[in-house]
């Protein structure tokens, strides 16, 4: 007897069949991952430092902004990356 999450599992594979990511895929998508971690960490180590800038000097304001920014960043970021990775997944 099968449990109702073994079920689940195969109507979705029914529906949306897993496909398997050749070598190359792979190698692409852990490069594009690295390098969007690289320009995420890029732009956390410069916004941080503008941020510990603003809060020394009472500027919480612009401390406020460049937290946003940081944060607009990251998940710009985040999104280029998986709109390249869904790019990379869909060759064949």
């Amino acid at each position: 007897m099968k449990s109702a999450y073994e079920l689940a599992m195969e109507r979705l594979e029914k529906q949306a069949p897993t496909r398997s990511l050749t070598a190359a895929q792979k190698t692409a998508i852990a490069e594009l991952e690295a390098a969007a971690k690289a320009k995420i960490a890029e732009q956390e180590l410069f916004l941080k430092g503008q941020i510990d800038k603003a809060l020394a000097a009472g500027k919480y304001e612009d401390a406020a902004q460049h937290e946003q920014q940081l944060a607009h960043e990251i998940r710009r970021a985040n999104e280029e990356c998986e709109a390249k990775k869904e790019k990379v997944r869909a060759q064949r």
